[in-house]
């Protein structure tokens, strides 16, 4: 049997003070001097996975990229996911992934940060990576253009998120004027926008062709943004690229490509 990789439940605090849960996967021995850290975005939760099981799904290929690839490899559950304190906002999802940024780059073993979400995951990803300059690439798969498509009343993705349990606060948001706030982020959301600042840092583009879900035309306006990024349409596909191995191996060979930018 071969050597299985060091992973586990590790913790740190966002900007605001929550404490968030993830899973860190390091390999359990390495040949390079230091290792390229990559943090998996998970999606939004959807009734069959929850909010509670939405990271748990990313967790083997975090192993895997540990292991075969000599990468360290982060999974982070959102707030108001499982464990996790807080609740539920495009902001402070934003600023989760961005703290998980900020965990990976201060690890003494881990020489640049890469990000690859899947869903929303990829459109958080994206927004982290225009403004923090340590993240050296992205990868989005299956990823929306923007988040038009939410209903922003209080009977809509508020509720939806009440139901997955990713928001718990009674009364949250408390207000007219405070649910307006609460949506703000994620109406500015832009993932073509963000795409056009990353460059002309690497950016990956993938999505099924048969997503029903999000429209390809949505990877094809954020890879056009980009101008220099990989655009790959998988035929057949659908929405959940985590499950599709053929996916998979083009988002490990994407960053295993990545390695020669680390000096």
């Amino acid at each position: 049997m071969g050597l299985q990789p060091r992973c586990g439940v590790i913790r740190w605090k966002t900007s605001d003070g929550l404490e968030l849960l993830g899973h860190l996967a390091l390999p359990e021995t390495h040949s390079v001097r230091v290792l390229p850290g990559v943090v998996f975005c998970p999606a939004f939760p959807s009734q069959t996975n929850g909010g509670a099981q939405v990271a748990k799904m990313i967790y083997p290929l975090a192993d895997r990229v540990a292991q075969d690839m000599e990468w360290a490899a982060l999974v982070p559950n959102y707030r108001g996911c499982g464990d996790n304190e807080g609740d539920f906002s495009v902001q402070g999802w934003v600023d989760d992934v961005a703290s998980a940024v900020e965990y990976m780059d201060e690890r003494s073993e881990v020489e640049g940060v890469w990000l690859a979400g899947f869903g929303m995951g990829g459109a958080l990803a994206a927004q982290v990576a225009k403004r923090d300059l340590r993240v050296r690439g992205v990868a989005c798969l299956g990823t929306p253009v923007d988040l038009s498509h939410w209903d922003y009343g209080s009977s809509g993705v508020v509720a939806y998120a009440r139901s997955l349990g990713i928001i718990s606060e009674r009364g949250y948001p408390a207000t007219a004027e405070e649910l307006v706030a609460w949506a703000k982020p994620a109406k500015d959301l832009r993932v073509d926008r963000c795409a056009a600042e990353i460059a002309p840092r690497p950016m990956l583009v993938m999505h099924g062709e048969e997503d029903k879900e999000v429209p390809a035309l949505d990877a094809r306006a954020i890879a056009e943004a980009h101008g220099g990024s990989g655009l790959r349409i998988i035929s057949g596909a659908g929405h959940r690229l985590h499950a599709d191995p053929r996916c998979i191996a083009i988002l490990l060979g994407w960053l295993d490509s990545q390695i020669t930018l680390i000096p």
